[in-house]
């Protein structure tokens, strides 16, 4: 067995970040940007009004001061001429300034007499007056790597960009085996379950920016495994999930093995999750996942979520830990590393009493994973242990 480190950097070496591809900015959200994004214009483009008022010369600003009104500016459309001494123009949030101006009196400290209009108020410091090029210049950048969020979207619009670079998506097939399963919505044998682990996982690696299809189950014989892996022939990664352990019914490292998979490992000193193997078969890697449902998961969350964020460009790095105190002590661990379930609370991080790999009912509630170090000692409550974040709504 290898450690958890070991296997994710044996993961990583088995990976690179795929091509770059063009896609329409309004399909971007969610993509990892391959290629800065260059502004190609000043942001305003223009000197703006900041607010509605009236727009003077600052050196005439002061209470009483009366202004004749010689037009107006909306936005989208400038005045045309010139402010003099004693003018103003009617204005409005994020019109350009006219030339002359410099300055915005908001409409909350004047009173409009016809053509005409008073400082009543006591103006405050000013100016109101968003300057040419105030959010950013042309030739500024947005660096990638970088998940694009809807913020970075709006900014990639204003530079007026309609297309930008993102990393290819990776196309993962999942393939699930074992005579004991269907899909949902069948009619389960009495001696068979529902296959969820297969389902968890794309819902998974698509928030992750994978494009994942679920493969027909493979049942639990030579034949039908082959015919499962000639399928997933065309993906960046392929998943199996079950069937990587040592059983007489355990046939997919065999398998993979007689169509030529280079095996980089096969079991981790970890708990869930201890019969996963990784490999290369044809030109996709390949992670054959445990079957045991909060195992899969786990490993999921563990090692297969951060080989697509390398495979996206976004570096090669575990899943990203956080700290919190303990709500209540916990017992020695053992020698592999430990993911238990848990939850935040108000009092810190509590682990549920039962951490059996089979109960995805427990995962469903948990929102974090608690690590636990191999040999880690009995803990206290209030002492700060690592845990990985789990995605809640």
């Amino acid at each position: 067995m290898i450690s958890v480190a070991e296997a994710l950097e044996r993961l990583f070496a088995l990976v690179e970040p795929l091509e770059a591809e063009q896609v329409p900015l309004r399909e971007a959200a969610g993509r990892v940007l391959a290629a800065d994004a260059v502004a190609s214009r000043n942001q305003p483009p223009f000197s703006a009004s900041a607010m509605d008022g009236y727009a003077v010369r600052a050196a005439e600003v002061t209470p009483g001061a009366r202004f004749r009104v010689i037009g107006e500016a909306p936005a989208g459309r400038r005045f045309a001429g010139r402010v003099g001494p004693g003018e103003a123009v009617r204005i409005f949030t994020g019109a350009p300034m006219p030339h002359g101006a410099d300055r915005v009196v908001i409409q909350e400290d004047t009173t409009r007499e016809g053509e005409a209009v008073i400082i009543t108020g006591t103006p405050g410091p000013g100016p109101h007056v968003r300057p040419a090029g105030a959010d950013f210049h042309a030739g500024d950048r947005l660096a990638a790597p970088r998940r694009l969020s809807a913020a970075d979207v709006a900014l990639i619009a204003a530079m007026n960009l309609p297309e930008v670079q993102v990393a290819r998506r990776p196309g993962v097939a999942i393939l699930s085996t074992g005579d004991e399963l269907v899909m949902p919505g069948e009619d389960p044998g009495e001696d068979q379950i529902v296959a969820s682990n297969a389902f968890g996982l794309k819902a998974l690696l698509e928030a992750e920016g994978a494009e994942a299809r679920l493969l027909p189950v493979a049942r639990d014989t030579d034949e039908s495994l082959r015919a499962g892996f000639e399928l997933a022939a065309d993906a960046d990664l392929i998943l199996t999930v079950g069937g990587a352990s040592v059983g007489d019914h355990d046939l997919v490292a065999p398998v993979a093995q007689a169509l030529g998979m280079d095996t980089a490992f096969y079991k981790v000193a970890m708990r869930p999750g201890k019969p996963l193997m990784a490999g290369r078969l044809g030109a996709a890697a390949m992670i054959g996942l445990p079957g045991n449902p909060v195992s899969a998961i786990v490993c999921g969350t563990v090692f297969v979520a951060p080989v697509i964020r390398k495979m996206l460009g976004l570096g090669a790095a575990p899943a990203p830990r956080r700290r919190a105190a303990l709500a209540r002590g916990v017992a020695r661990n053992g020698p592999r590393e430990h993911y238990m379930r848990a939850r935040l609370t108000p009092h810190g991080l509590d682990p549920f009493d039962s951490q059996d790999s089979a109960l995805l009912s427990l995962l469903a509630e948990a929102d974090a994973l608690l690590i636990r170090p191999p040999e880690d000692g009995p803990r206290e409550a209030g002492e700060p242990v690592d845990y990985i974040p789990l995605p809640r709504p």
